[in-house]
């Protein structure tokens, strides 16, 4: 493996990390904001899970576009080095 291998590897593997700590502990942290609203109002469920799953749900539709957009960029790379991969255009003989 040389390294362009191990930097992308690495790369990678710190990218979904810190996509797996935004998943849990962002929705966890509006979570306790909600559950303390509620606690100083005396609505306890509604504050506690309307931020989480609010929060959650963003989180998710952000790593889906991220990937949606990431997953477009590297099909623009292939196609454009399928292109100049030296091919006349031509397609039978």
């Amino acid at each position: 493996m040389d390294d362009e291998q191990q930097r992308e590897l690495r790369e990678g593997a710190g990218d979904a990390f810190s996509s797996a700590f935004e998943l849990i502990v962002t929705p966890t942290l509006f979570g306790v904001l909600g559950w303390f609203i509620d606690s100083q109002i005396g609505l306890f469920p509604l504050f506690t899970l309307v931020l989480t799953l609010l929060v959650l749900g963003y989180e998710t539709w952000k790593v889906f576009s991220r990937y949606n957009a990431d997953m477009d960029a590297e099909l623009e790379a292939r196609r454009a080095t399928y292109g100049s991969a030296g091919s006349t255009g031509e397609v039978g003989a």
